[in-house]
């Protein structure tokens, strides 16, 4: 029997549980513009498992990166130092982004809204807002041009708002039509993995539908965590637990770098 078949809910967190499922949404040969933080951890726990040839690119103009720990921000340089090569950031969202080189954006996000619309800017009204968050950076781009972007973050009705109060970068719109009759534009968000379950937009009308529970997650769980009243799809299914080698190489690869963000 293999390790996936006797891992056990009481062996991981819920946020290994999002890491590795967000992960497995890679397949091997992928280039992935990767965001940072959650999706960085992801998108590298992938290339150390089952997807060693997916080529990992980010903002800063790393190409084919492999850091042997997580980077601080675009600018880490860590991220230099293990790539195949860099180029300039112009060159980066021009040739390989608008170029249509990019399988998949892979983003976080602070808030999300039943029409995968994501905001990154502020929270409350736009001219007093209550918090100013840190911006788009290069997610408006991504999400524009990339063949498909995945999402994940950490559920909550913080998090996972009915409309967000500013459109950051587009999901599909206030109507879900955001992106009908636009030419040039990716399919834009495909999957949302959050530490409760796996969503994805409804085929016809583009609002997030719940098509995966985690283990041991309930309905109402993820209900109330949601700040909408949110779909569930008619054959839901319950996510595969993390296998013991992903939870062995991810731990690894946070104890890593934790380590080295101490100066050890």
């Amino acid at each position: 029997m293999s390790a996936i078949d006797t891992t056990t809910a009481s062996d991981y967190t819920a946020g290994e549980m999002m890491t590795v499922t967000a992960a497995r949404a890679l397949e091997n040969g992928m280039t992935c513009f990767v965001g940072i933080g959650l999706p960085s951890e992801a998108a590298n726990l992938a290339r150390l498992t089952h997807a060693p040839d997916v080529v990992l690119i980010y903002e800063s103009g790393t190409l084919q990166t492999k850091p042997e720990v997580l980077p601080l921000s675009i600018g880490d340089g860590e991220l230099c130092e293990s790539a195949l090569t860099t180029v300039s950031v112009p060159e980066m969202f021009r040739y390989w982004l608008q170029g249509g080189k990019v399988n998949v954006g892979f983003l976080g996000t602070a808030q999300i809204d039943r029409y995968c619309n994501l905001n990154t800017t502020l929270i409350g009204d736009y001219q007093a807002p209550k918090v100013r968050l840190p911006g788009g950076g290069g997610a408006p781009e991504i999400a524009t041009n990339a063949g498909e972007v995945f999402i994940t973050l950490k559920h909550s009705p913080r998090a996972f708002v009915k409309d967000v109060d500013f459109i950051t970068t587009l999901g599909f719109g206030r109507d879900g039509k955001g992106r009908d009759k636009v030419p040039h534009i990716g399919k834009g968000p495909t999957r949302v993995i959050s530490d409760l379950c796996v969503m994805k937009p409804d085929p016809d009308d583009r609002e997030l539908t719940v098509v995966s529970l985690h283990p041991g997650v309930t309905r109402e769980q993820v209900q109330e965590a949601t700040g909408w009243e949110i779909r569930f799809a008619a054959d839901l299914e319950t996510t595969p637990v993390p296998s013991a080698r992903e939870l062995e190489v991810l731990r690894e690869l946070k104890a890593r770098t934790e380590r080295a963000h101490a100066g050890q």
